[in-house]
C-alpha cells in the first residue's frame, strides 16, 4: 500500500528525520485564517496517489497573502483525473542543495539496497537516464540494524554528515515499517538542517494488519459496493461496461475490447451461480460509472442460470444500452425475456464487442 505524503511523513519524524512545518486540510474551511497567521512563504500540496505530482499541477507556491485563494483552487482540481481532498500546507524551506535517496529490496540479492543522488527533485529520472554514473547503490545484509558507516560514506560522497545520519534514520522506518520504498525526493539542506521535502513510502500489503492500517482504506464507493456483492471489481478509464463470469473470460472481453480499439470502463466478474438480484446488482454498478455508454454482458452459462442472467438485467434497468452474448444453461428462455423487452443480443462475443466499440464511436 502507498502512504500518501503526509503519513509518510509522520512516519520519517518519528523515527526523528525533520520535516517541515505544515498543516493537513480535508476541506476549504479549515484553512479559512487571517493572512498574518501563515509563514511569509508557503508550499500547497495535493494530497493524491500519483505519480508526476508536481509537474501535474499538484504542487502550488504561494506567499501568506495567497495561500488560502491558491488552496482553494487545488481544492476545486484534479491530478492525472484524482480529486483532490487533502491539502499539505508547509512552510517553504530556503533550499541550498537537493539529493534523493530512497531504499528498496535488491529480490536478486535478497538484500535491501539504498540509492542515492547528489541532485534530487522532480527531473530525478531525467537525471537517472542521462548520467548513468549519477545514482549511487549500496546493498547489505537485512540482519544488521543499521547501514554500516563506511557504506554511508562510500554512498553520499561529499554530501554533509548530517545526510548520512537521514539515511540510516530512513533505513530505520524502512525496517520498523515493512517497507517495500521508503523515499526521500528531494532531501534538502537549509540553513537550519536537512529535512525531508517530500516523502514516499510502500508498505508490504500483508504487513497491514500488523501496522495497524486498514487494508481497504483506499476503495471508492463503487469498490466498496462491490466487495459488498462479493464481486471482483476495478475501475478503469474507458466508455465500455464489462460484466462477464470468470476472470479468464471477463479479461478475454477486455482484450476483444482493446483489439477493435475500444476502451474497456470496468473488469467485473461477477462468478459462478449469479441470480438475478447478482446480476442486477452488477448491471447497476457498472451503470453508475460516469464514463459507461454501453454495458456488455457477457457471460457462460453451466452453474449459471441464462433466464437468471436475463431477469437480472431487465430488474436493473440500466440507463445506458446493454448488449448481451449469454450462452449456456437456459439460454432460450433467457433470450427470449431479453427480446421481450428490447435488448440486443448477438451470438459471439466478437460480434458484442464490435456492436460495443460501435456505439461509443
Amino acid at each position: 500500500m502507498k502512504l500518501l505524503e503526509y503519513e509518510a511523513k509522520q512516519f520519517f519524524a518519528q523515527e526523528g528525520i525533520r520535516i517541515p512545518k505544515g498543516i493537513l486540510a480535508s476541506k476549504y474551511e479549515e484553512i479559512c485564517t487571517p493572512s498574518s497567521t501563515w509563514p511569509e512563504n508557503v508550499v500547497i500540496k495535493a494530497q493524491v496517489d500519483v505519480g508526476g505530482r508536481g509537474k501535474a499541477g499538484g504542487v502550488l507556491m504561494a506567499d501568506h497573502t495567497t495561500v488560502i485563494e491558491t488552496a482553494r483552487k487545488l481544492f476545486n482540481s484534479t491530478i492525472k483525473g484524482v480529486p483532490v481532498q487533502r491539502i499539505l500546507i508547509e512552510e517553504r524551506l530556503a533550499i541550498q542543495h537537493e539529493y534523493y535517496v530512497s531504499i528498496t529490496i535488491d529480490r536478486t540479492k535478497k538484500q535491501p539496497v539504498i540509492l542515492f543522488a547528489e541532485a534530487g527533485g522532480v527531473d530525478i529520472e531525467e537525471t537517472a537516464h542521462a548520467k548513468k554514473d549519477a545514482i549511487r547503490s549500496v546493498s547489505f545484509s537485512p540482519l544488521l540494524s543499521d547501514v554500516p558507516g563506511f557504506l554511508l560514506r562510500e554512498l553520499c560522497g561529499n554530501a554533509p554528515g548530517e545526510i548520512q545520519k537521514t539515511v540510516n534514520q530512513l533505513y530505520h522506518v524502512f525496517c520498523k515499517k515493512d517497507a517495500l520504498l521508503a523515499e526521500i525526493n528531494p532531501l534538502v539542506t537549509t540553513p537550519d538542517g536537512v529535512y525531508a521535502a517530500d516523502a514516499k513510502l510502500i508498505i508490504d500489503d500483508n504487513c497491514l494488519d500488523r501496522q495497524g492500517i486498514a487494508v481497504n482504506r483506499d476503495l471508492t464507493d463503487r469498490e466498496r459496493e462491490a466487495e459488498k456483492h462479493g464481486f471482483s471489481f476495478v475501475e478503469m478509464d474507458g466508455s465500455i461496461g464489462v460484466i462477464g463470469n470468470g476472470a479468464g473470460l471477463t479479461m478475454a472481453t477486455l482484450d476483444l475490447i482493446e483489439y477493435y480499439g475500444g476502451r474497456a470502463a470496468d473488469f467485473l466478474d461477477v462468478g459462478g451461480g449469479a441470480d438475478s438480484e447478482r446480476v442486477m446488482h452488477a448491471v447497476r454498478l457498472v451503470a453508475g460509472v460516469p464514463s459507461v455508454k454501453v454495458i456488455v454482458v457477457n457471460l457462460l452459462g453451466g452453474i449459471t442460470r441464462c433466464d437468471e442472467v436475463a431477469r437480472g438485467i431487465i430488474a436493473a434497468g440500466a440507463p445506458v444500452p446493454v448488449i448481451v452474448r449469454i450462452a449456456g444453461t437456459n439460454a432460450e428462455e433467457g433470450r427470449r425475456l431479453l427480446s421481450e423487452k428490447g435488448y440486443e443480443m448477438l451470438d459471439t462475443m466478437d460480434h458484442v464487442v464490435k456492436k460495443a466499440v460501435e456505439v461509443t464511436g
